[in-house]
């Protein structure tokens, strides 16, 4: 028992990393734990966390620390001192001092008034931190939405092949009762060359069916971050699919949910604090500080204390100053024209995507009666076959509509549920 046991351990040991079989919830929890377009996304709001922090800092004081160190040729201060001796008469005698020193001091400048430019400054950063959360909320959304296309598709390709699997069982049926027939004398081997034709483009459908399945998979498992080799969907099936209607919301009320809206907003209100930035950078700036020195250059160390306080006015920048203050107007006005334009747009593509999802519903009543049809018809041209009183190109076509109707089918369910969920997307939820 305990080798069996251990035994299974190493069994479960080797299989694939990535071997595992995900429901679409769980796709979409893995996605939303490892896509890496939404891991970046992620990335960007903490850089934006900590540019406000950064501009947060300059509220504080701004210290700085210098020092130094000299050696001169020749000292620097020189001075000739004329001295008059009786016996000899007036001399000059030079003398030169400071040829070394050390010097060092630091400074701590606060701001009292910048022009505003810090606290416009620091609501622009506070702003981009929440632009980053509404990009992220766009780039979780827009990854769910990708999310359930993937996996619908692969749904879809894997019923396509269950569909080829049930006519490749029924081919093989008639092939096995034309070649009885030909035994018999009853039908020409053309009727087995048809249906062996028939068997050839089942098998050359299949095999694209495959491949299409297998990349799907890879996409699939690629967007949520998943190793490819051993990966699947679970079991699952389109079912009967809910009427739009339970889905719907007006478009007024899916604009205000839209993060593609609200960055409009942002964006309108963020010119605003640049404009009142670059008005401030035209207007005079007060700092006290205080401050420490430190020098050494006659051989005595000497060391004082200060206190002062600065102004700065810019006078030249007024004369490209009042451009660019226009410049930053225009910006403004841009961004207002912006997200009026984003506002119209979202609600064009809110009516479109809404049209979509009421047509690939549709698409699906009308196809699943034409399943059921060519099921029947299906099923009558076998009995007439087998009956003698159809011949087999009515069976053979008969078999192509009901395949290509299936197909139709499947393609409409997963044609409604990513369109289902595009709509989810565009309307904010």
């Amino acid at each position: 028992m305990k080798k069996a046991l251990v035994y299974l351990i190493l069994c479960c040991a080797a299989l694939p990393a990535g071997a595992q079989t995900l429901t679409l919830d769980e796709c979409r929890a893995a996605a939303a734990e490892h896509n890496r377009t939404l891991r970046d996304s992620r990335f960007d709001l903490e850089a934006a966390l900590q540019t406000r922090r950064e501009a947060f800092t300059n509220f504080f004081p701004q210290v700085s620390a210098t020092g130094g160190v000299f050696q001169a040729q020749h000292g620097l201060v020189q001075a000739d001192f004329g001295m008059t001796i009786p016996q000899l008469g007036t001399m000059n005698l030079p003398l030169s001092m400071v040829k070394r020193g050390l010097v060092g001091g630091v400074t701590a400048v606060q701001p009292v008034f910048a022009g505003l430019k810090i606290v416009n400054g620091n609501k622009l950063a506070r702003l981009g931190e929440e632009v980053g959360r509404l990009q992220l909320q766009k780039t979780e959304a827009e990854v769910r939405e990708q999310t359930d296309t993937y996996y619908w598709q692969v749904v879809s390709l894997r019923d396509n092949l269950s569909t080829i699997e049930a006519v490749e069982r029924q081919l093989e049926e008639i092939h096995r009762q034309v070649e009885l027939s030909v035994k018999a004398g009853l039908v020409t081997t053309n009727d087995l060359l048809r249906v062996e034709l028939r068997q050839q483009e089942i098998a050359s459908n299949r095999l694209k069916v495959e491949n299409g399945l297998k990349v799907s998979k890879m996409l699939l498992a690629q967007h949520i971050g998943v190793d490819w080799r051993g990966f699947d969907v679970a079991t699952a099936e389109f079912g009967q699919p809910e009427a739009p209607a339970a889905f719907y919301v007006p478009v007024e009320e899916a604009l205000d949910n839209r993060t593609e809206y609200r960055l409009a907003e942002k964006n309108v209100e963020a010119q605003k604090y640049r404009k009142r930035m670059e008005r401030g950078k035209r207007l005079p700036t007060v700092g006290v500080g205080a401050g420490y020195l430190y020098y050494n250059v006659t051989d005595k160390n000497v060391d004082d204390g200060l206190v002062f306080a600065q102004v700065s006015v810019p006078i030249s920048d007024w004369w490209g100053g009042a451009h660019a203050l226009k410049k930053a107007r225009i910006r403004e006005q841009q961004a207002e024209n912006d997200r009026q334009q984003a506002r119209e747009m979202l609600a064009v593509e809110i009516e479109r995507t809404w049209s979509e999802v009421q047509e690939s519903y549709a698409q699906i009543l009308l196809t699943r009666r034409s399943v059921t049809s060519a099921a029947e018809n299906l099923r009558q041209n076998r009995n007439f076959y087998e009956a003698g009183t159809a011949p087999l190109t009515d069976l053979l076509d008969a078999e192509t509509l009901y395949t290509r109707n299936c197909n139709d089918f499947t393609s409409a369910c997963a044609a409604y549920r990513t369109s289902l969920a595009r709509y989810m997307r565009v309307t904010g939820r």
